[in-house]
This record gives structure tokens, sequence and C-alpha cells, in this order.
């Protein structure tokens, strides 16, 4: 193991700003042009302009490279841009790298962003189409020849054993969409506001891969988020209430491959998890009994009940129950499977309102919210604080 204590990154940087579009199907426009209206929108929250730029943070799946992004939002000179690959996993590390160049002093405003046509444009639940020769593409071709085509039959590998190794049913994961659908219901910003639904609709929906139903996988989105990072200390005198970054960090475990680390020892865990939120806690000095809300990467239901576990909230096994028992508030905006598919980002600007206490589905006295992001893959998390 690389890290074994605490790291000197939590609490040296801020977020300052959030912004997105709207959340749709068919936004009608580049996906450059969604990033920019996120990115402005982002720097408007913070009242910050693009001219006190000098840094940007993106996946390295966005297609609106961070030259283009400044020209086109109007910035000048930048001192710092990197991109995160792992496609979800990158959510929370691109605010990690922010907040590792402005503790640093390489920049001092940096924008994370990340801006798709993900249901008008290419659809990742389509799964492989086509791969360039890579490292990445020969592990695959260990599982594509045995139909384990699409991100939904990699994962259904894995659910399909921990309901095994537990002695549950597919009934385990439908706590998970219920509660994320009931949030969404009450979130206007949601794709399915106003459409809650019932352990009986998710076991009604059709399936997908077994033991996965349609109500156990994400949906498709377009649109953009942003997020402003910078110092503390400047922070504080911009428009918004400032959200300290209490600890973040990046995991890849033993045997890790793009969601198919069928040859671990073990499928009903995520070490990759493990490894951030050993991590997360060292340096926050944190426990799961101070997480006030949890925003957990949920493109598929079964991955929020492992990162759970993973995370010393209940025990192994017990994350379908310790969900249905309303243990913690997970997920207030509805998550990916409720408010809208953006590789986590959105999850992280939840985590933001939570703590500015401008959350629509607002839990009292929020001071402390984990953060997760891509599940399966190397992946990230946070601990977002409030300032003081």
């Amino acid at each position: 193991m690389s890290v074994r204590g605490k790291d000197g990154l939590g609490g040296r940087a801020a977020i300052a700003g959030i912004g997105a579009t709207e959340f749709s199907k068919d936004s009608g426009r580049s996906e450059l042009r969604l990033a920019v209206e996120a990115v402005r929108a982002a720097l408007d929250d913070a009242g910050l302009t693009p001219g006190d730029v000098d840094g940007l943070v993106t996946f390295t799946m966005d297609t609106s490279p961070e030259i283009t992004v400044a020209q086109a939002c109007g910035m000048g000179e930048l001192s710092f841009f990197s991109r995160i690959h792992y496609g979800g996993g990158a959510a929370c590390a691109t605010v990690q790298q922010a907040a590792l160049a402005v503790a640093a002093g390489v920049a001092e405003v940096v924008v994370c962003y990340r801006a798709f046509n993900e249901r008008s444009g290419r659809r990742f639940g389509s799964g492989v189409q086509h791969r360039e020769p890579s490292a990445e593409g020969a592990a695959l071709g260990w599982a594509l020849p045995f139909g384990l085509l699409t991100p939904a039959s990699w994962v259904a590998m894995a659910a399909q054993r921990y309901l095994h190794t537990y002695g549950l049913t597919p009934e385990a994961f439908g706590h998970v969409a219920v509660v994320d659908r009931g949030y969404a219901a009450t979130n206007p910003a949601a794709y399915f506001h106003g459409r809650p639904i019932t352990l009986a609709d998710h076991a009604a929906s059709r399936w997908i891969v077994e033991p996965l139903r349609l109500l156990d996988c994400c949906q498709e989105t377009d649109g953009g988020q942003a997020i402003v990072v910078t110092t503390p200390e400047r922070a504080r005198d911009l428009r918004r209430p400032p959200v300290v970054i209490a600890a973040a960090a990046q995991g890849a475990g033993r045997g890790q491959e793009q969601m198919t680390s069928f040859y671990r020892d073990d499928l009903t865990g995520l070490p990759e998890m493990d490894v951030v939120a050993r991590q997360l806690w060292r340096t926050s000095g944190l426990t799961p009994a101070d997480v006030d809300v949890a925003i957990l990467y949920d493109h598929f239901t079964p991955f929020v009940l492992m990162q759970l576990e993973e995370f010393g909230f209940c025990g192994k096994g017990e994350a379908a129950d310790f969900v249905a028992g309303d243990s913690l508030p997970v997920n207030t905006h509805g998550g990916q499977l409720g408010e809208a598919y953006l590789h986590g980002m959105n999850g992280i600007a939840e985590g933001v309102r939570q703590l500015r206490g401008t959350a629509v589905n607002q839990v009292p006295g929020a001071e402390q919210v984990l953060v997760t992001a891509g599940t399966g893959v190397p992946t990230s998390g946070l601990v977002l604080a409030a300032d003081g």
C-alpha cells in the first residue's frame, strides 16, 4: 500500500462555485457549448470571471480540451491543466487534482468540468463498439467473447456473486433505486422529478442482465457540470460560503481492471473503494458515524451497497437493510439513477449544496459529506466539510 498515514492535502483547498446546464436527453448543442455554459455558471456562482481562472481539470473521456474551453470562455493564461482517466472514477479526482494545484501554489483558481451528449450522442451503455489496440483492450478481450459486452453485463457478474454469498434476492438492489428515485421526485432539476418508484415497480421492470433490472441501471444524460476550486482564504471573500475539501483520495486495488476485475479472490466487494475509504478516514480524522450525508456513485445499484460496506457504514451483506432502514441520507439529489448521469460530477455539486444549506432535500445541520466516484474502475472520493 502506497499511503499509510494522513496526507497533507486536507483543508488546503475549498470549493467556491458550482454550475450546471439543464439535464436532458437531447441538448441540441455541442459538448463544447455545454462545457462552456457549465463553467461560466460555476464562475458566476462563485462571483469570479473567466479572467480569474488559471487552471482547468477534466476527464480523459471529455471531448472539450482544456485550452479550447479556456478560449471559448474568454480565459487568459493557464498555469495548470490536467485530465483524469477511468471514466466515472475520475469525478472526485478532478477536484483532488485541482486541490493539489491550489495547495502547491501552481494555480489559484481551478475549474473542474465534465460535459457530454451521452444520450443524444455516444451512449456508454451500448457497450464496446470499437476499441483501438491497447492493454485495456487486451484485458477486455478475456470477457467480450463470452458476451460480456456492456457495463451492465460486467457489473452483473459481481452482483450475482454478492447475492449468492449473502443469501439475498434482487430486491436488495431495489432499496437503492427506491431511495434515489424518491429524492429525485422532489428535485426540480432531476429528469425523474415527480416520478418516485416502489419496490414493486423495481421488481416489475425488465431484466437487462440478470440480476440487474432496468431500474438498477442509471439513465443516460446530456449536460455539463463544473466545480470551482481555490484556496480557503480566497473562497471566504467570494459570493458563496466556502466548502472545505477535508480529504481527497484516489484508489486502485490489487488485480484492478476496468470493470472486469473478475480474477480477484472475492467479487463481493470493491477493493479500489476500500483504498479510497482508508485514506479519506485517515486524512479527515472522521469515522462513518461523523458523516451527515453520503453521495455515492450509483451507475448500478449493487455497487452502492458494496460502497456502504467498504466505508464501514455497515457489515458485509448488510447494506440493503441499512438503506431500507433510512440509516443515512444517501444521494439526496436523486443520484445518477434519478437526477442525471454526469459521470458523478453532479454528485459533488449536491455535496456542496448540502453544506451550504441550499439543497432541495436539505439535511438539517449537515456539516460532513462523503462523495464517491465511479465504482468497478480505479476510483476516487472526497470528504467535504462546512467552513469553520
